[in-house]
């Protein structure tokens, strides 16, 4: 009997990688999306579903076989993307693709999927972070070389359908600076450069983070992006006119970088953007102005004006 269920699993298994296989469209450039849930499916519904039925048993040749096919599926597709990534990165450094010319760029990759506006309480993670990841992060990732203090929030990437939002309600100016508080790997300062053309900066604490972001910043040949190794709550913030967190830290750390922030609010009119945990603390300040409805979930992007 256990026999015949090992045959039909492996006859399923099969028959879905088959499919995968003998499907051209999915080795084109431009099928990001398709091939991105190919890959999921291989590595999530194939290799786990593999590793499951062999964990604890020794006649499963046939299943390890199989196993072995759909990695190098999986490998075969996964170089269409780093091929189309490297021409991308190139195409952004050499031609100065920026803004508008950006934009159509990933709508030639995404179709629909860049006009899909999602429910509010299903905004996360989708394709457009898979395609950011992909072109804006080409090297293998960090690790984290010093503690964390204890107010600081482990590192999370914001969801770019955030950043794509912050940029359309920032309303920049040639003469804004953007800084971003906590700015991790530098995707956030990054993109607002490329859609428009801002002078963006990142502070952050953790050098190999730091030294990351300006890899990606040379590869991509951005002069007016960079990132300054520090404590956000002792940055000068002298240029600035526009500030993102993403909950970067909280309790005394966040207040003594909102008074940080308050001093250059003294001098000339900035916004605050903020998203998750740190938003409602934002909000009680009361030199700010609220431009949001503040949700206590605050997985919603909020806009503050100072008074």
């Amino acid at each position: 009997m256990l026999l015949q269920l090992d045959y039909r699993i492996s006859e399923e298994i099969l028959s879905d990688i088959e499919i995968i296989e003998s499907d051209e469209k999915l080795y084109r450039e431009k099928n990001f999306i398709a091939r991105s849930q190919a890959i999921d499916h291989i590595e999530f519904h194939i290799i786990d579903r593999i590793d499951a039925l062999t964990e604890g048993r020794e006649s499963v040749n046939q299943l390890i076989f199989l196993k072995q096919n759909a990695k190098k599926i999986k490998f075969r597709l996964e170089e269409v993307d780093i091929r189309m990534f490297q021409q991308l990165r190139a195409k952004i450094s050499q031609e100065g693709y920026r803004g508008k010319l950006l934009m159509d760029l990933f709508e030639e990759y995404l179709d629909d999927e860049l006009n899909t506006i999602p429910q509010k309480d299903a905004i996360g993670y989708d394709s457009l972070d898979t395609f950011l990841n992909g072109l804006l992060t080409g090297h293998n990732l960090p690790v984290e070389t010093k503690d964390r203090e204890p107010e600081m929030v482990y590192y999370q990437k914001t969801p770019a359908r955030i950043i794509l939002e912050l940029i359309r309600k920032a309303e920049f100016k040639p003469e804004d600076v953007f800084f971003d508080l906590g700015s991790g790997l530098g995707q956030v300062a990054i993109l607002v450069n490329l859609l428009s053309s801002v002078i963006s900066k990142g502070v952050e604490f953790e050098p190999a983070f730091c030294d990351y972001a300006r890899t990606c910043v040379s590869d991509l040949n951005l002069n007016q992006v960079n990132f300054i190794n520090g404590d956000a709550r002792f940055a000068d913030y002298s240029l600035g006119t526009h500030f993102f967190m993403y909950t970067p830290f909280e309790g005394k750390m966040l207040q003594d970088t909102l008074q940080n922030l308050r001093g250059e609010a003294k001098k000339r009119k900035i916004k605050i953007f903020t998203y998750g945990s740190c938003t409602p603390i934002v909000a009680r300040q009361d030199w700010l102005e609220k431009r949001c409805e503040v949700q206590s979930c605050s997985q919603e992007l909020c806009e503050f004006l100072s008074a």
